[in-house]
């Protein structure tokens, strides 16, 4: 079942969502940390975690894709929401100092394609955190909240996105430990759920959360190189070069011989 927004808000307005939202808050917070003078862009349902950038960003915008859906934000001043296509931002190139994807990548029918739109309009130093639900948790097999809808990733899968699309890997970690139930014993402790998670690695986390920053150059593989190579040292040449003199063997090849060999090689 597709994403939709007035399924997000109400998650997000509820307990469980109100915590998942703590934890992974807490996480973005941590990673960016000051953003006075910076451009934020939230990709996705990110309205949730960019009320601290809106009080300190130079400017913040929510870009909701078209297929999610969008809502009024901020609740208060000028509008700072739009619908866009993941793959189309409406923005120029190297405008963005930081992105937050989520709810994002999972529902878009070409992800690398949004990944990409992502580096372009990233700044040379900007960086992007990525939050995408992993296959293996627990969260992607209940259905009740919306990191269960949609494409779970594999770590593997998200790097190989990542790579594909020209992103060096800063940070990767794995959030919400505790079990999808809106249980006030569960919620109570969700700290303690995070903090042993982490601290052993357990399986089993609802989500992927990795910051990456964008490579300027793309890498040439040292294999193409190779071959490149080759095929320059092994390319024929039916005509010495000009300006190359005879060697004394081909000056005492035989008349008959040489006409055989012009023969044979004239279309």
């Amino acid at each position: 079942m597709p994403l939709d927004v007035t399924e997000l808000r109400s998650f997000y307005a509820s307990p469980l969502g109100a915590v998942a939202r703590r934890v992974l808050e807490g996480l973005v917070t941590a990673r960016w940390g000051n953003l006075v003078g910076q451009s934020v862009l939230g990709l996705g349902y990110a309205t949730p975690f960019l009320e601290t950038a809106r009080a300190e960003a130079m400017r913040a915008m929510a870009f909701f894709p078209a297929t999610l859906g969008a809502v009024g934000w901020p609740h208060d001043g000028a509008s700072c929401a739009s619908l866009v296509e993941p793959d189309l931002l409406p923005l120029p190139d190297d405008s963005i100092d930081r992105a937050l994807v989520i709810h994002c990548l999972e529902a878009a029918e070409a992800p690398r394609l949004a990944l990409e739109e992502i580096w372009r309009v990233l700044a040379p130093q900007g960086r992007m955190i990525l939050i995408v639900p992993s296959r293996r948790g627990i969260w992607a097999r209940v259905d009740g909240t919306p990191f269960g809808q949609g494409q779970p990733f594999s770590r593997a899968q998200l790097r190989g996105m990542l790579r594909d699309t020209l992103f060096s890997p800063l940070y990767e970690d794995e959030a919400l430990y505790m079990p999808p139930l809106a249980r006030r014993a569960i919620m109570r402790f969700s700290g303690a759920f995070e903090r042993v998670g982490r601290a052993l690695a357990l399986p089993g986390a609802g989500v992927f959360v990795v910051e990456a920053t964008k490579q300027l150059h793309r890498p040439v593989p040292a294999r193409r190189g190779l071959e490149l190579s080759r095929a320059r040292i092994l390319r024929p040449k039916l005509l010495p070069a000009p300006g190359t003199r005879v060697t004394s063997a081909a000056a005492e090849t035989p008349p008959a011989r040489r006409t055989c060999s012009t023969a044979t090689m004239a279309p």
